[in-house]
């Protein structure tokens, strides 16, 4: 394919847009059309339009180790990343059974056991596991559902084939910036959208106010349910995207200290007119700093008692805590069995192959070829703690070799995949870049998936670290219904 003069070529990797005989994939031609009409210049003030737009919206994210100046505009690349309908409702089934059957797993973990009773998940692994948490055993939430926003991270192999990266179910972040993408591209590129049929984003506020609603205790249904946002403060990373949740659903955004649960064990709102009774909070604080009563005490950050509330069925967390012990990333190498074992199903979506560090046989191979492999900590996020092994270097391999050594339940490993590109504006030129996926699932009464995704992508040439707090970016994500 040739941009603005110059031909794009995708090497080895597999190319979101254009595939290997150089030609536009059937669900990308009118967008790659579109670009490749475009010189130089014209690419230029297109993206200048675009950082305009996110200046002027406010769009922005933050960076703790910069000092003072820790926010910084949100990075958006003007090329979207497309997708064909058809290959999407795949992997939208499969994400579906994958969030379905964790739920199940989770649940199971609290009450019963029974995966665990029948060895099909090794006890060691969850009771060893710091997101199992002890004060919510012998406790289910409404619909048995714990995880309701899961952020599923989706990479493209050399191949071709989809795999989950790995799941996110704690506090998942992000799906503002998917709104907000769509929202900048479809200002700069308007006859785009008019042109395409490219599923909406948009709905996502509502079905997120109508999951919550689902969740909210039996008392508070046959009235509109009280619905607050719980944040730790202006100076968490994710702020942004907790005020613009809470603005898009109506909701309020709160801190600990706006709420209290009383003798009663209820939880209220502090406001002007007096206390308002709470139903449902959609809680963007970690687990262990949500509740000083019942984990951290020393936490400013919670409500004390919150956990009572919760397991005396007054009021409803999402996510449910103690849902990341699912997010741990050993228990995500037997998330294939934990799909068959509950649905009695093989999974849609592979996993990417993983070497469990705990496992002897496993440690001894991962340790022989850390030049290879990529090495993650089982419970760390954002791309950090992490070897790349085949772009670190030997002090660095060395190192690891005795973190794995020391510690070996806390690792994992696996193939350093070549992530699948796609063209991004680099000095003036379209050039291919690595990229990934997060999805968002929601499960409350009902289970519904975002029509794509955030597309991160890693702006460095030949980087496979795609975080945004890392020098990363975004694409708006387009699924392409390809028949009109």
């Amino acid at each position: 394919m040739t941009f603005n003069g110059q031909d794009y070529e995708s090497g080895a990797f597999f190319d979101e847009l254009i595939g290997r005989d150089g030609r536009a994939r059937p669900h990308a031609e009118a967008l790659a059309r579109y670009f490749a009409e475009m010189v130089p210049a014209d690419l230029a003030q297109r993206q200048a339009a675009v950082d305009r737009t996110i200046a002027d919206m406010g769009i922005s994210f933050t960076v703790y180790s910069e000092g003072d100046n820790i926010d910084r505009a949100w990075p958006l690349d003007l090329i979207p990343r497309a997708m064909p309908g058809d290959e999407w409702d795949r992997i939208e089934a499969g994400l579906v059974q994958r969030v379905r059957a964790l739920n199940l797993f989770i649940d199971d973990l609290y009450n019963d056991r029974r995966i665990l009773a029948d060895k099909v998940v090794p006890a060691e692994i969850i009771d060893s596991s710091r997101n199992y948490l002890a004060p919510c055993r012998g406790f289910s939430p409404r619909h048995g559902v714990w995880a309701h926003v899961t952020g599923t991270d989706l990479v493209r192999g050399g191949d071709g084939t989809v795999y989950v990266l790995e799941d996110n179910l704690r506090v998942p972040s992000g799906v503002s910036y998917m709104l907000e993408n769509r929202t900048v591209i479809k200002r700069v590129f308007p006859s785009l959208f008019r042109n395409l049929r490219i599923r909406p984003v948009g709905e996502y506020p509502t079905r997120l106010a109508e999951m919550l609603a689902s969740i909210a205790p039996e008392q508070a249904a046959d009235g509109a349910p009280e619905i607050v946002v719980l944040t730790p403060g202006i100076y968490n990373s994710a702020y942004f995207e907790h005020s613009f949740l809470a603005r898009t659903m109506g909701a309020e955004l709160v801190e600990g200290g706006d709420l209290f649960v009383d003798d009663d064990d209820c939880v209220y709102m502090r406001t002007i007119e007096g206390p308002c009774r709470v139903d449902v909070i959609y809680r963007r604080i970690d687990d262990t700093f949500m509740d000083p009563e019942a984990f951290r005490k020393d936490s400013m950050l919670g409500v004390p008692g919150l956990t009572r509330a919760w397991r005396a069925g007054n009021v409803a967390l999402a996510n449910a805590p103690g849902s990341g012990v699912a997010d741990d990333k050993v228990v995500y190498s037997y998330v294939p069995d934990i799909i068959r074992y509950y649905l009695d199903q093989d999974p849609i979506i592979p996993n990417v192959p993983t070497w469990r560090c705990s496992d002897p046989q496993h440690l001894e191979h991962v340790l022989s070829r850390l030049p290879e492999l990529v090495v993650k900590p089982a419970n760390e996020s954002g791309g950090y703690g992490m070897l790349i092994g085949p772009q670190a270097t030997k002090a660095e391999h060395a190192r690891f070799h005795d973190l794995l050594n020391a510690d070996p339940r806390n690792y994992i490993a696996q193939p350093t995949l070549d992530l699948s590109t796609a063209p991004t504006l680099s000095s003036g030129r379209l050039e291919p870049r690595h990229l990934d996926l997060r999805p968002f699932i929601l499960q409350g009464a009902d289970l519904s998936v975002t029509a794509g995704g955030l597309t991160r992508v890693a702006m460095r040439k030949g980087s496979l670290v795609v975080n945004s707090s890392q020098g990363g970016g975004s694409k708006d994500t387009w699924i392409v219904e390809e028949n009109r």
